[in-house]
């Protein structure tokens, strides 16, 4: 089955990192999945919350936001409505959530990464999308860590990569990397952060217009299972490694 954008149904979009977008910030990455723009900023701060002081420990936390004309109709900024909206702070806890399971906060010391995820052009998988580029991101603020010696030289920081990709069953056929066109469509619409070693960090997934069964679920993880082997792939080589 060719999809509407030409591809195969365990295809992703278009990938790319393009990291150093920000000039000030310590880790950057314009990540877009197809039309799918999020920036991501790592800032680097020399303190931890105050409940981490004297721990030893470090922190590393995520915010998420949408800018007005991401998505084909303006929404008002959450900030002039007075209240940041449930699915915002969803999204966020999601990215910090998956950020740390592959950093080991002893080894960062008592420093903390805000990583900013902020959605530019929404087509579906944003809070993939900012997942997969907020990587690549802390990845650069930790290296600049340890150049400024705040981090140890020798520490590994970091245990590995963490990456996301959407999922989901559209007319009975399972299907990888959803654009919105897809995702509004979808009978099951499925989120999958993973580790590059092919360890699960977290599954979202919603029988949307029915019920789905166990053969495909294992159908939609072993497609996201490939998928985010392909994307840990381009994030190490964005990153040189």
């Amino acid at each position: 089955m060719t999809r509407f954008d030409g591809r195969n149904p365990d295809q992703l979009r278009a990938v790319t990192f393009e990291r150093g977008f920000q000039r000030a910030a310590e880790g950057s990455c314009l990540v877009t999945f197809g039309n799918t723009r999020v920036l991501c900023s790592a800032s680097f701060t020399a303190s931890v919350p105050r409940w981490k002081k004297g721990s030893g420990e470090g922190w590393v936390t995520s915010e998420y936001s949408m800018l007005p004309r991401a998505t084909n109709t303006r929404n008002d900024r959450e900030s002039v409505r007075g209240k940041i909206g449930g699915r915002t702070h969803e999204i966020s806890r999601l990215i910090g959530r998956s950020l740390r399971a592959i950093i080991d906060v002893k080894a960062l010391g008592e420093n903390t990464i805000v990583v900013d995820c902020d959605v530019l052009d929404a087509d579906g998988g944003t809070r993939t999308a900012a997942i997969t580029g907020a990587y690549v991101a802390l990845a650069d603020a930790v290296a600049w860590g340890k150049a400024q010696g705040a981090i140890a030289k020798d520490a590994e920081a970091l245990s590995g990569s963490v990456s996301a990709v959407s999922v989901g069953i559209i007319d009975g056929v399972p299907m990888l990397d959803l654009p919105y066109e897809e995702d509004v469509r979808a009978e099951t619409d499925m989120n999958v952060v993973m580790t590059a070693g092919g360890h699960f960090i977290e599954v979202q997934g919603t029988a949307e217009r029915a019920a789905f069964t166990k053969a495909e679920l294992d159908s939609l993880l072993e497609l996201a299972t490939s998928g985010n082997a392909e994307l840990a792939r381009l994030q190490a080589a964005a990153l040189g490694l």
